[in-house]
C-alpha cells in the first residue's frame, strides 16, 4: 500500500489541478482506501483550509485561495496585443485584482466574442493568476448590433460581418432589408434567436457601397463607434467664431514663427521659433517660443462645442480622412496656424541653457502670423544644404537657430537617459481614386525629432507652471514597468545573452543601453519588441506619476488642443493660473478631473484601435493583389494560435496559423515569446527572420494569412480550412511555474 501523502504533496496536487478538486479525486490520485485514510485526509484538508493554503468552494471542492470556480459567468474585456481575447469574472470578491482569463477561440461558424459580451464558461486554471476559458453559451442581451456587408440570396439577404473574428452570417428577410443593395455596408440589429436556420438580423442603417475605397475607413469608424456628426448647435458656434482682437494679447506677428508638419497634415496647431538668449548669465543658451492655437478662446466650458469635443476626446486619423475633435470651421481654419493670417495662440516662452536644461518659462496669450507652412522634408533638405524657394530665405535666420537649439535639447535628452524605441510606423499612400498605391515605413528625420523636443520642453513647462501656481493639471503619466513584466523581460534577455540590472531601481537608460548594444545585430528587432511589451501604457491622470519613458518627473500635453481634449484642459488650467482671460478651467471641471482623465484615456485607446483597424484593412486590400507572392519578414507576435509576421518591405502584417506549421505539437512559451515543437524541436521566436507566401487577404475584414516557406523557399503544406478560430486541436494541458504554456497541434508535414 502506498504511503499516506504529506500535506505538501496534497497541496501541490490541488495547485497543479486545472479545476477545483474534491476529496474523492485526491483519494484516487494518491490511491487511498479505507475509512482510516479518508478520515486522515479529511483532517489534513481541514488543516490546509485553516492555514489559508486552500479554499473550499462549491460542492466542497478545494482550490488555491481566491481561485475561480470550474464554471462561471465572464465578461469579455477586450483583446491583448497578441490577439488573445481577455475576460474577467462578473463577480469577484478577492482583495487583489482578479486573475487574467484567456478565452479559447470560438468554434467555426459561431460569432466571435466582442468587448462587453457575457458568457457562461468552463474555466481551466493554468496557475494562480491565469485561467483559460471555453464558452458554454452566451447569455442573453450580449449580442446587439453588428457591421457587415449585405449580399443577395435566394431566400432574402445575407449579412457577412466585417469583424475578422466573426464568421457567422445573418439572414435578412426582405421586410428587414431597409432598401439595402448588393455590396452595401450596413448596420444590423441581431434579432432573437430561432430554433432552426441562420440567426436573423434587421438592417437599421445603410452606410454605403463597399466597392468605394472610402468604405475601408468607414468600417473602422463604425466598428469602433467613433462619433462622426457634430450637433447643429456646435456647428453654429464654430461658424460664428472670429479671430480674436489683439487687446491685451502679446503681439507676436513680427516674430518669424513657422509650422513644421507632415506633407499630408490637415491642421497646423503648433509653430516654433528660436533665437540666442541675450542674457549674459546664460552663455550658449536659447530663447524658444512654442505657439499653440488658442482653442480655449473658441471652445468654452459647458458649450455645445465643448460637449462635442469631450465626447470625441481626440481626433482620429485615417489615410483618406480625419474624424476631427472640432468642426472644420475651427480645425481647418481659425485654429489652424495658416501662413500670413492672424491667429490667436497661447505662447510658451522657454529659456534653456547650453546643456538643454529648462531654466525658466512664461506663458502668454498672443496674436501671431505664421511666416511659412513647412514640411519635415523641406526643413531637413534646407538643413542639409538643399533649400527650395520657400526655405531659402528662412535657412539662416529661422531654420539654423531651430537646429542649434534642438542640439542643446538633444544633449539634455541624452543626459537624462530616455527610452528610445525607434520602431517603424506604417504609412499608407493612396492614389487619386482612393486605392492603396504604396505601404512603406515612415522615414524618421532630425526635423521630426526637432519638433518633438520643442514640444516636450513646452509640455514640461506647462506641468511645472501649473504645479507652481497650485492649479490642477491633467498629467500625461507613464508608470514604471510592472515587476512581473520586468522579471519576465530579465529572464528572456539573459537567455539571449543580455543582462538587465537586478536589485536596483531601473531607469529608461538601462533599457536604452540594451537597445544600443543590440543595434545592428540579428536580434535587434526582437530586443526592441520585448522591451516595448514590458512597458506600461501611458494614460492621462490628475495625479502625477511622472513619465518613465521620457525620464521626466512631470509632464503634461499642451501642444495639440485642436486634436486632444487633454491639451485643451491644460490650456484652460494655464489661463486660470495666469489670469489670461476667458475660457478658464472652471470649478466643475476641477471636481471632475479624475472622470475626465478616464474618459479621454478611453477615447485615445478607441481612436488608436480604429486607426490600426483601418491600416490593417488597407494592408489587406494592398496584399489581395499579391496572393501567392513571396516576401521576407520578421515574427512580431507569438501566440498559441499562430505567428504574426511583419513584411520587411512594406511593414504589412499577417498571421501564420499554428495549424499550418510543420507537423508537430507546439508549446507556447509566453515568457520566451516562442512556439517550440515538442517532437522535432523547431523554434519560432519573436524577431526571427522568415520567408512567407501570401495565402489570403480579405479587405473586408482586414484579415491577412501567410504561409511559412522552408529554407529552400518551398511552400509548406497549407490547409484552407485551418483558421485561427478552428485550427487549434488541443487545449493547454499544463502550466509552468514561471510561464504560461499552451499547445497547438499542426497537421502540416
Amino acid at each position: 500500500m502506498p504511503p499516506f501523502p504529506t500535506k505538501d504533496a496534497v497541496l501541490a496536487f490541488i495547485r497543479q489541478s486545472s479545476v477545483p478538486v474534491g476529496k474523492r479525486e485526491i483519494a484516487r490520485a494518491f490511491k487511498l482506501g479505507g475509512s482510516a485514510d479518508r478520515e486522515r485526509l479529511k483532517d489534513l484538508l481541514k488543516d490546509l483550509e485553516a492555514d489559508g493554503a486552500v479554499e473550499r468552494g462549491r460542492g466542497r471542492r478545494m482550490a488555491p485561495p481566491q481561485s475561480l470556480p470550474e464554471v462561471a459567468v465572464l465578461e469579455v474585456t477586450g483583446v491583448d496585443p497578441d490577439g488573445e481575447v481577455l475576460a474577467r469574472p462578473l463577480t469577484w470578491s478577492g482583495e487583489d485584482a482578479p486573475p487574467r482569463i484567456f478565452m479559447m477561440p470560438e468554434k467555426k461558424g459561431h460569432p466571435a466574442l466582442a468587448e462587453g459580451d457575457r458568457v457562461l464558461a468552463k474555466l481551466s486554471r493554468l496557475n494562480d493568476r491565469l485561467y483559460e476559458a471555453r464558452t458554454i453559451r452566451r447569455l442573453e442581451g450580449t449580442t446587439g448590433r453588428i457591421l457587415g456587408v449585405y449580399r443577395l440570396g435566394p431566400d432574402g439577404g445575407r449579412v457577412v460581418p466585417t469583424d475578422r473574428r466573426n464568421r457567422a452570417e445573418l439572414l435578412v428577410l426582405p421586410a428587414n432589408a431597409a432598401g439595402a443593395a448588393e455590396g452595401d455596408l450596413v448596420l444590423v440589429d441581431v434579432l432573437p434567436a430561432t430554433r432552426l436556420g441562420l440567426a436573423q438580423g434587421r438592417v437599421v442603417e445603410v452606410i454605403g457601397p463597399t466597392a468605394e475605397p472610402r468604405s475601408v475607413s468607414l468600417i473602422a469608424i463604425h466598428t469602433h463607434g467613433l462619433p462622426t456628426l457634430f450637433p447643429h448647435a456646435a456647428e453654429r458656434e464654430a461658424e460664428r467664431a472670429k479671430v480674436p482682437p489683439l487687446g491685451d494679447r502679446e503681439d507676436l506677428r513680427a516674430v518669424p514663427l513657422v509650422t513644421i508638419d507632415g506633407a499630408d497634415a490637415r491642421d497646423f496647431d503648433d509653430a516654433v521659433f528660436a533665437e540666442p538668449d541675450d542674457d549674459p548669465a546664460n552663455p550658449g543658451g536659447w530663447h524658444l517660443i512654442v505657439a499653440i492655437a488658442d482653442v480655449a478662446y473658441y471652445v468654452r466650458p459647458g458649450t455645445a462645442l465643448d460637449r462635442a469635443a469631450f465626447e470625441r476626446g481626440n481626433s482620429c486619423y485615417f489615410p483618406d480622412r480625419v474624424v476631427p475633435m472640432l468642426p472644420e470651421a475651427l480645425s481647418n481654419d481659425l485654429c489652424s496656424l495658416r501662413p500670413q493670417e492672424d491667429r490667436g495662440c497661447l505662447a510658451a516662452h522657454l529659456w534653456i541653457g547650453a546643456d538643454g536644461a529648462l531654466k525658466r518659462h512664461r506663458f502668454t496669450r498672443a496674436l501671431m502670423r505664421s511666416a511659412a507652412r513647412l514640411t519635415y522634408e523641406q526643413v531637413q533638405a534646407a538643413r542639409d544644404g538643399r533649400p527650395d524657394d520657400t526655405t531659402e530665405p528662412l535657412a539662416a535666420g529661422v531654420i539654423a537657430p531651430l537646429y542649434a537649439a534642438y542640439a542643446c535639447l538633444w544633449t539634455a535628452r541624452e543626459k537624462r537617459g530616455t527610452l528610445d524605441l525607434d520602431l517603424p510606423e506604417r504609412r499608407v499612400r493612396l492614389d487619386d481614386f482612393g486605392r492603396v498605391a504604396e505601404i512603406s515605413p515612415r522615414e524618421r528625420l532630425d526635423s521630426h525629432r526637432l519638433i518633438e523636443e520643442f514640444m516636450i520642453c513646452a509640455n514640461v513647462a506647462a506641468a511645472e507652471s501649473l504645479e507652481a501656481a497650485g492649479v490642477p493639471c491633467m498629467y500625461r503619466v507613464h508608470d514604471q514597468p510592472a515587476p512581473d513584466k520586468l522579471e519576465a523581460l530579465r529572464e528572456f534577455l539573459e537567455g539571449i545573452g543580455y543582462s538587465l540590472a537586478k536589485g536596483q531601481v531601473l531607469t529608461p537608460g538601462h533599457f536604452t543601453r540594451i537597445l544600443r548594444k543590440a543595434a545592428g545585430t540579428p536580434e535587434a528587432q526582437l530586443v526592441s519588441e520585448v522591451v516595448l511589451r514590458s512597458q506600461a501604457q501611458a494614460v492621462y491622470a490628475p495625479d502625477n506619476l511622472g513619465h518613465f519613458g521620457l525620464a521626466l518627473r512631470r509632464y503634461a500635453h499642451f501642444t495639440s488642443p485642436i486634436r486632444r481634449y487633454a491639451d485643451l484642459v491644460v490650456h484652460r488650467a494655464l489661463i486660470r493660473a495666469h489670469r489670461l482671460g476667458v475660457g478658464v478651467l472652471d470649478d466643475a471641471a476641477v471636481a471632475q478631473m479624475t472622470d475626465i482623465a478616464e474618459h479621454i484615456s478611453f477615447t485615445e485607446r478607441r481612436a488608436a484601435a480604429a486607426e490600426r483597424d483601418a491600416i490593417d484593412r488597407y494592408t489587406a486590400s494592398f496584399l489581395s493583389a499579391h496572393v501567392g507572392a513571396t516576401f521576407s519578414g520578421r515574427i512580431t507576435g507569438v501566440t498559441r494560435f499562430g505567428l504574426f509576421v511583419r513584411l520587411d518591405e512594406s511593414g504589412a502584417d499577417g498571421l501564420v496559423p499554428a495549424s499550418t506549421l510543420p507537423d508537430d505539437t507546439y508549446e507556447h512559451r509566453e515568457h520566451e515569446h516562442a512556439l517550440v515543437g515538442e517532437r522535432w524541436g523547431r523554434v519560432y521566436r519573436l524577431g526571427a527572420p522568415v520567408k512567407i507566401a501570401v495565402k489570403e487577404a480579405d479587405p473586408l475584414t482586414g484579415s491577412t494569412l501567410f504561409a511559412l516557406l522552408d529554407r529552400e523557399g518551398a511552400d509548406l503544406p497549407w490547409h484552407s480550412g485551418n483558421t485561427p478560430s478552428g485550427g487549434r486541436k488541443s487545449a493547454v494541458r499544463r502550466a509552468h511555474s514561471k510561464q504560461r504554456g499552451g499547445r497547438a497541434t499542426s497537421r502540416g508535414k
